[in-house]
């Protein structure tokens, strides 16, 4: 049993181990969207697969990270050889979303645990530069699938051997390796610190910790049954999503049970991904300061059928799914609770040619609050990675950035006002293909409680509008102006006397 002190310590080496591993990967790396984007993530888990901490990278990698880890879980581990995946039915997310992972030996002894490195690469083949085609409809269209392999340096070789710029795809790579390193070293000092016994009582604790953390403010919440629905923007129509949620004591069920059943198109989410949505919604009810590991989602409960957008069968596109479904769960389950909505969407923008491959999300209005206005200009809820910077942007790919600014006006009116989006209006210095996935095109960002809804975002060509969902190409001179949405109001604005 560890006493509090003791318990803070080990939890303070883990998170900073993990924060750790982030540093390396993000300075590590060569394409910009991990250098300066930082869309990428690191966690440290125990012997069996559940993770002991994480850091405060990307939501929906990091709650969907265990299932990268438990799929290869049965495999046979040897110190020195990590492994790799991206299929999402196989612990991945999408098809960009590559995932290292090492397992950690102590020094001259067992097994302790495993360091997962996820980063999101800028192009993995497929179709289209930036392999995220907005019109897929089957997952090999969206790049290259990898199942779960030992990395050596023929795998390496073979897998970015069928992916755009493969030079910078293994520099990624590397820098993943890195990282994972790190944290290998870190988890074994602390072995070494405190025995293999011990420290497998420690992380046992942390876990156990959370859970009770968790469950304290799930408790001061009230019992009952919440429910919401919204709907995705697919091309054809609306898609419906529903969600119940049951508070129950200390635990928490969130049934999302008549929503719409798996998609033709992209916009499917294995289940990892819907879980690791409901968890990052979770973290915003309770008390976002909880260590995050596996123990905080234990008292949480969820229904998801199968065959449903929200559990789609494998083989299904899913390039959408992970980015804009996953926001769209997150919508749910804070609207059930009474929350104004964000802008509900990354705003995802790929641009490439043979020779280059960009991607990037942006950050548009947050949701208000009961005591503050949201912010503005900011990657809401499933994101939180940082805007590419107009000189990195500039220096390394055929492109100008002629506007950058705030969309004035854009957030939900009411007593507190959901935050502004921006807009973004990039020229062509060069031929190239592009491909625009967005939400909350047709409909804004609801507000709460008596607030105004955020406005919707839109997308232009050289001035004229483009549907939310589209793939192109762009000549030369040719702009495309990204707007994004505002954020939903809370409480109804005093009127004037």
């Amino acid at each position: 049993m560890l006493d509090p002190i003791e318990l803070q310590v080990v939890t303070g080496s883990l998170r900073a181990a993990c924060e750790e591993m982030g540093v390396v990967l993000i300075h590590s790396a060569h394409s910009s969207n991990i250098k300066e984007r930082r869309d990428a993530s690191t966690a440290l888990f125990d012997v069996d697969g559940q993770m002991v901490m994480q850091a405060e990278h990307i939501p929906v990698h990091l709650g969907s990270m265990p299932a990268a880890v438990a799929a290869v879980m049965g495999e046979d581990h040897r110190d020195g050889v990590p492994w790799i995946l991206n299929d999402p039915f196989a612990g991945g997310t999408h098809l960009p979303d590559i995932t290292v992972i090492t397992p950690i030996f102590a020094r001259a002894g067992p097994l302790i645990g495993f360091a997962a490195a996820r980063a999101h690469h800028a192009d993995v083949g497929g179709r289209l530069p930036g392999s995220m085609p907005a019109d897929s409809r089957q997952l090999e269209e969206e790049g290259v699938v990898i199942h779960p392999r030992p990395l050596d340096d023929a795998a390496m070789t073979d897998i970015t051997a069928q992916m755009r710029q493969p030079q910078e795809r293994r520099a990624d790579l590397r820098a993943q390796l890195a990282a994972n390193r790190v944290g290998a070293t870190r988890l074994s000092s602390l072995a070494g610190a405190l025995g293999v016994e011990r420290l497998r009582e420690a992380t046992d604790a942390v876990l156990d910790y959370s859970e009770r953390r968790t469950r304290a403010c799930l408790t001061a919440l009230p019992d009952g049954t919440c429910e919401a629905v919204d709907v995705l923007e697919a091309p054809e129509g609306e898609l419906e999503l529903r969600v119940r949620a049951s508070v129950d004591g200390d635990s928490l069920l969130l049934d999302f049970t008549g929503s719409a059943p798996q998609h033709a198109g992209n916009l499917n989410c294995p289940l990892a991904v819907t879980r690791s949505a409901c968890l990052f919604a979770v973290r915003v009810l309770t008390d976002p300061d909880i260590p995050p590991t596996a123990g905080a989602y234990r008292p949480i409960e969820m229904r998801v059928p199968e065959g449903s957008l929200l559990n789609a069968r494998a083989g299904a596109a899913v390039a959408a799914g992970n980015v804009e479904t996953s926001s769209r769960v997150a919508d749910l389950v804070l609207s059930a609770f009474g929350r104004a909505q964000g802008q509900g969407t990354m705003n995802n923008l790929t641009l490439g040619n043979e020779d280059f491959s960009y991607y990037e999300t942006l950050g548009g209005g947050q949701g208000a609050d009961q005591d503050a206005d949201g912010p503005s200009a900011v990657h809401v809820a499933m994101s939180n990675t940082l805007n590419t910077p107009i000189e990195a942007l500039e220096r390394e790919f055929p492109l100008r950035v002629l506007r950058y600014a705030l969309r004035r006006g854009s957030g939900g009116a009411g007593l507190h006002r959901g935050g502004d989006g921006v807009i973004r209006e990039i020229e062509a210095l060069a031929g190239m293909t592009f491909s625009l996935i967005g939400e909350r095109r047709r409909r804004g960002p609801r507000g709460a409680a008596g607030g105004d809804d955020g406005a919707p975002g839109r997308d232009l060509l050289d001035g004229e509008p483009l549907p939310g969902k589209t793939t192109g190409s762009l000549r030369a001179g040719q702009r495309l102006r990204i707007e994004t949405p505002g954020g939903g109001g809370f409480g109804r604005a005093p009127r004037d006397s």
